[in-house]
């Protein structure tokens, strides 16, 4: 059999491409592109995401979809997807909840914003006596420390006088009393996994606020003030709980919800390894010639434990040769990138407006892919693959 005709095995795992393709949108764009290249081949897809948009989509392949009632960032209650998977654990994605493309939210200030909704998925989760729940941190547009989510979940927060006062961060600096003792004793019997790539603290120059505040919509101004609301509450809550998690790795995730979930008991592993593990990635990647993986702009955080760097780090250690095609490529950061990527592709044909990017990505990855997989076959041919 000539090695045109060859069944290659190709393992297509890519992230989102935020603002135009899901990771599932992205992988079945690639794996057509593909199979244009080489018709035989075996296209293996599994949808990668590293803690934020796309990771409920990824692990619900092995489950089904539970819609909820939970409130927005805005308190306005909505229904919203949460997962539950064959191995009687659940998953909560954040940004289906408390997203920061969610559009309602766009006009409610920063210092108003509540991650109620976080808790009221957790409650419907713990509802279903599930026995573990993943929680997947990023795409946020909160800052409150967790402080709804606790909330919820039964905290309660008093000022100076004893009047109760509301879960959103503009009263976090007006905290003089958390009472823990309603807090759902559910929680106790429930494994929590926090699914981030977040290291940062809660507070100060590489806290929560200074960090990802203006993102979401913090001005310089509003930092500092912010900052020291989120730290008020968090001393109150490590006071009532006996212990601290203020300057813990991943404090700062999703605006303080690392921080709160931390306080909870949750353990947190790194996004995108979670995930991986969750679908099997190794086992896909065993057999394969070939791995294919991409993220919407690649530059050096990719290889911060972004999604795209697991996949090659692990397709490595399988002496499978990894390749990536990214709507951007950081011509800053391609020497570094060179160093673990089997080349480095963006699918862009040319110059061009953002906006008929985002509105022809699928096209353009399908095309890229193709011609990268041409580019494959015939050095594969070459070497006698």
């Amino acid at each position: 059999m000539s090695c045109q005709h060859r069944s290659h095995v190709v393992v297509v795992a890519p992230d989102s491409f935020k603002g135009s393709l899901t990771a599932k949108q992205a992988a079945d764009a690639i794996g057509r592109g593909v199979l244009r290249a080489l018709p035989q081949a075996i296209v293996r897809a599994y949808p990668m995401a590293d803690g934020g948009e796309g990771t409920l989509d990824a692990l619900v392949r092995d489950g089904s979809r539970l819609m909820v009632s939970a409130r927005n960032a805005a308190g306005n209650t909505t229904m919203v997807a949460t997962g539950l998977l064959n191995d009687g654990s659940g998953v909560i994605e954040v940004a289906e909840i408390v997203g920061i493309t969610d559009s309602e939210i766009t006009s409610v200030p920063v210092s108003e914003r509540t991650t109620l909704g976080v808790g009221d998925a957790l409650l419907a989760l713990l509802d279903r006596k599930v026995k573990g729940i993943a929680i997947a941190l990023g795409g946020s547009s909160t800052n409150d420390a967790g402080a709804g989510m606790l909330s919820a979940l039964g905290m309660r927060l008093f000022d100076q006088y004893g009047n109760p006062l509301p879960p959103i961060p503009s009263s976090l600096g007006k905290v003089r009393r958390v009472d823990v003792s309603n807090l759902d004793c559910r929680l106790q019997g429930v494994d929590l996994l926090v699914m981030s790539d977040v290291d940062n603290p809660l507070t100060g120059r590489q806290g929560a606020t200074a960090v990802f505040g203006p993102q979401k919509g913090v001005t310089t101004a509003q930092v500092g003030p912010l900052d020291d609301q989120l730290a008020n509450f968090a001393t109150h809550l490590e006071h009532a709980l006996g212990f601290t998690a203020q300057d813990a790795s991943g404090a700062g995730a999703a605006g303080g919800l690392g921080f709160a979930l931390k306080m909870l008991g949750a353990k947190v592993h790194s996004g995108a390894e979670a995930i991986a593990d969750a679908i099997d990635l190794d086992e896909a990647l065993v057999d394969a010639d070939w791995a294919i993986t991409g993220e919407g702009r690649s530059d050096g955080q990719t290889l911060r434990g972004k999604a795209p760097y697991v996949l090659c780090q692990r397709a490595r250690k399988l002496t499978v040769p990894a390749s990536l095609l990214s709507g951007a490529i950081d011509a800053k950061s391609l020497p570094a990138l060179n160093q673990h990527f089997a080349g480095c592709f963006s699918i862009v044909p040319g110059p061009i407006a953002l906006t008929e990017s985002l509105a022809q990505a699928d096209v353009f990855l399908s095309n890229a892919a193709e011609q990268m997989a041409r580019l494959w076959a015939a050095a594969s041919c070459a070497s006698g693959g």
